[in-house]
């Protein structure tokens, strides 16, 4: 732009020059070699340009035909070096698509049309066809010259932590992280690898320090950054929580503030503050992050704040918890597990049972065989709760990368990757009541005791045409003072039948007269039933061999 306006003064300043000349004529007389010449003002101006203008062409033709042989290298050297680029970037393409031949190939003609001083991207090249090849050692050779080169030492180490990832040398791909972060501190990869390894050795300091480098530099976002921090600041108040409560109390406070629902940290400060005596600080951290995430743990350590209390206490603290989180099956465990220990059988059936219809858990199955167990001590209600609970799914607890821990970690023991673990339902788990017939089912069943498990029995569909059947099979003794019938042979396996038609026999067998007709109402004397969570147990329980047998009981023989 300021070029352009250069040349347009210049002219202007020439269209005005010749138009004051052209306004103010006159002769030029120039006595040269004994001959006068005379000529306009206007003329002779006319001449000096041209005569300059055809200087100035003669010059750029002498120039032109003297940096000719220049010129013509210097063609062909670009010609030759925009082929080499473009075998470079066609190999490039190619070791990134998987071609091995194709790279290789092309790394020969880039060798030869650029010269790898010259151009870097031709050892990046070579390295990455050497790697789709299959010679990993040559590979990391390359990688180590790269490493040396101060222009693709960066590269280099890269190319040699990730060789290292790949064989499973964590401590060699660590050194390679911390030297790559020594001469460039914001490597993304670099920086996370280093931040790795200082939270595996415990150097939550110089960990947190570099975090905030990383922050500063924009290459972690705000909130992924407070949340690593808040990961980072329970770890070390976690450690420091036996020796130094107060600091422990502090970081786990700080680590709140950059993530509010982050349950480690609340328990943590919780522990502080009930280490300095100070339970209603304890009670209200609880209650805040509770609010937010209700917790297993959250709950644990709510109730159990005051080792003074006693049962109804804690029952009433766990109530509360309800109040502030109603219609949760956390807070309905709590309320029935502290329930159950103050003996208070009716409000942890009702709370329990009202948690296993909200969300079936295996947890919750165990709650009830713990409150049937210490109620009615029914063994067969038991072993129907405790079957229950083999069939429902399995309760949430900290996973991370497949590997489940029962109290939360900071770092992945499988991969080391920070703040990887999360509260959720383990891999691998059945969805939903195991089918009968399964293998973890039917080794389920077989750890229990020996019981009498009856299938049902599915009858078949009726005929279309229906025909009157005749059942000869079965004749009914009536005069006989134990009643019997008569069933033809059956094979060695055989399941128990239910008589079809009660009414019919009752019709051919005289009633005994110390049978007394069913009514809809039950005798005054007789215990009305407990409620069974909508039906019947599936285990009868283990039958008294020393009770007499019922008078009306029908025998098979």
């Amino acid at each position: 732009m300021i070029r352009l306006f250069i040349f347009l003064l210049v002219v202007l300043g020439l269209g005005w020059g010749f138009s004051w000349l052209a306004d103010r004529p006159g002769l030029i007389s120039i006595t040269w070699q004994d001959q006068l010449i005379e000529t306009s003002l206007m003329v002779a101006a006319t001449a000096v340009v041209a005569l300059i203008a055809a200087a100035m062409i003669l010059w750029w033709i002498v120039g032109v035909i003297w940096t000719s042989p220049y010129s013509v290298r210097r063609y062909f050297r670009a010609r030759k070096r925009d082929r080499g680029y473009q075998a470079l970037s066609t190999g490039l393409i190619a070791a990134g698509a998987g071609n091995a031949l194709l790279a290789r190939k092309m790394s020969l003609r880039t060798r030869g049309l650029l010269s790898a001083d010259q151009e870097p991207l031709i050892h990046l090249l070579d390295a990455q066809a050497l790697l789709i090849e299959g010679k990993n050692d040559e590979a990391r050779k390359k990688f180590e010259e790269m490493a040396e080169d101060p222009e693709t030492r960066e590269l280099g180490l890269r190319g040699l932590y990730m060789e290292a990832r790949r064989l499973g040398a964590n401590e060699a791909a660590r050194q390679y992280a911390e030297k790559a972060v020594e001469h460039a501190p914001f490597l993304p990869w670099a920086a996370q690898a280093t931040l790795e390894s200082r939270s595996q050795s415990g150097r939550w300091e110089d960990a947190i320090r570099l975090l905030d480098q990383q922050r500063a530099g924009n290459i972690i976002a705000k909130p992924e950054a407070d949340r690593m921090k808040a990961v980072l600041l329970t770890a070390k108040a976690n450690d420091r929580l036996e020796g130094d409560p107060k600091g422990a109390r502090d970081d786990a406070m700080a680590a709140l503030k950059l993530a509010k629902d982050l349950v480690p940290a609340a328990v943590i400060a919780a522990k502080a503050w009930l280490r300095e005596e100070n339970v209603r600080k304890a009670a209200s951290v609880l209650d805040g992050v509770w609010k937010i995430n209700p917790h297993p743990e959250i709950a644990r350590a709510y109730v159990v704040a005051r080792s003074g209390d006693s049962t109804l206490d804690r029952l009433k603290r766990a109530e509360k918890l309800e109040a502030m989180r109603p219609n949760n099956v956390e807070s309905l465990i709590a309320v029935a597990a502290a329930a159950l220990d103050a003996l208070d059988f009716k409000k942890a059936r009702a709370k329990a049972e009202a948690a296993a219809r909200m969300e079936a858990r295996e947890s919750v199955y165990l709650l009830l065989t713990d409150i049937e167990e210490a109620e009615t001590g029914d063994q067969g209600r038991v072993r129907h709760w405790m079957a229950q609970a083999l069939r429902a799914p399995r309760d949430p607890s900290w996973v991370a990368d497949g590997f489940v821990s029962e109290r939360w970690l900071p770092l992945s023991p499988v991969t080391g990757r920070l703040d990887a673990f999360e509260w959720k339902v383990p891999f691998g788990q059945l969805e939903g009541p195991v089918e009968e017939g399964s293998v973890v089912a039917d080794q389920a069943i077989a750890s229990l005791p020996p019981v009498a498990i009856q299938k049902p029995i599915h009858k078949p569909a009726p005929p279309a045409e229906p025909k009157p059947v005749v059942e000869p099979a079965i004749v009914l003794k009536a005069e006989a003072p134990a009643k019997s019938i008569v069933v033809p042979p059956k094979p060695a396996i055989e399941e128990q039948k239910p008589v079809r038609k009660p009414e019919a026999v009752a019709a051919k067998a005289p009633a005994p007269a110390n049978v007394q007709p069913k009514t809809g109402k039950q005798p005054e004397n007789e215990e009305e039933p407990v409620p069974f969570f909508g039906r019947p147990p599936d285990d009868p329980g283990v039958k008294d061999q020393n009770a007499a047998g019922s008078p009306t009981r029908l025998r098979l023989f």
